[in-house]
């Protein structure tokens, strides 16, 4: 297969999986594994691509942003809404820079724990989604103490197949937040801790980086940020509509699927 169409495939797998609690991750790795891309390269690209995912989600809420942005300096709300996300936003720079290294080289590696990790999230989601919120709350109007709480279980997803955003909407809905504004929440928070951890295996990959391989990650830089635009304009109705329970069927099924693979070839490759 040429390295450009491996590019869109894993540029679509970034964009349709990172705002969806699925794990992006799990994706990834697995489609890293069947197509039979292996080395540094092909890891600083995945880590390339992300940046056009989080650009999806600051585009289609620029709007939002820059107000909140303008009324900092006069209104309280605003500043609210802002320390809500920072605190948030604490636990992973904690987690991620400490248990950064031992996640890359010893979880990264294990095909069959992601499997697992897909399949016990998929009926954790199932399960969530029997539930009821005690009270609306807007995403933009979070109590702290739940913002802090939320950001606890985003720590999760540094477990591959456990998913970033399927951690923190769990998290939400079992704090008794709606799962439309747990969603949307999850679009915020994913702003500050995908470009901090964007910046930081950026740093950590810095010495792979190649030039040579600029097309290819233009491609799936593109592909990822078309593809997450889409995703996350077309998120929250879904799950207003349609709630957790298709995600968690297709987690189980993906894990599935690996672990019957792996069992019989003992490899996806």
């Amino acid at each position: 297969m040429p390295a450009w169409l491996d590019a869109i495939i894993l540029g679509l797998i970034e964009g349709l999986t990172e705002f969806i609690p699925v794990s992006s991750t799990g994706h990834l790795l697995l489609a890293k594994l069947v197509l039979g891309l292996q080395g540094a390269t092909w890891d600083t690209f995945i880590v390339l691509i992300q940046l056009g995912a989080i650009l999806a989600v600051v585009a289609l809420y620029f709007g939002k942003l820059w107000s909140v942005a303008l009324r900092l300096p006069t209104d309280p709300s605003a500043r609210r809404f802002v320390l809500s996300v920072l605190v948030a936003f604490f636990p992973a720079i904690i987690a991620g820079v400490g248990l950064h290294d031992i996640i890359k080289q010893v979880l990264f590696e294990s095909p069959r724990l992601i499997c697992v990790s897909l399949i016990v999230g998929g009926g954790v989601l199932i399960a969530l989604d029997r539930m009821q919120p005690t009270r609306h709350i807007d995403a933009m109007h979070l109590p702290l103490v739940k913002s802090l709480l939320i950001g606890l279980f985003q720590c999760l997803s540094l477990i591959p197949g456990v998913s970033r955003s399927g951690a923190t909407i769990a998290g939400a809905v079992l704090l008794g937040v709606e799962k439309r504004a747990a969603a949307e929440f999850s679009f915020f928070l994913a702003m500050p801790t995908m470009a901090g951890a964007f910046a930081y295996d950026l740093y950590k990959s810095r010495d792979a980086l190649n030039l040579d391989q600029a097309g290819l990650i233009a491609i799936g830089f593109v592909v990822a940020f078309a593809s997450g635009l889409v995703v996350v304009k077309l998120m929250l109705d879904f799950v207003s509509r349609r709630g957790l329970t298709p995600f968690g069927i297709w987690r189980i099924a993906l894990g599935a699927i690996g672990l019957v693979l792996l069992s019989r070839g003992g490899g996806l490759g």
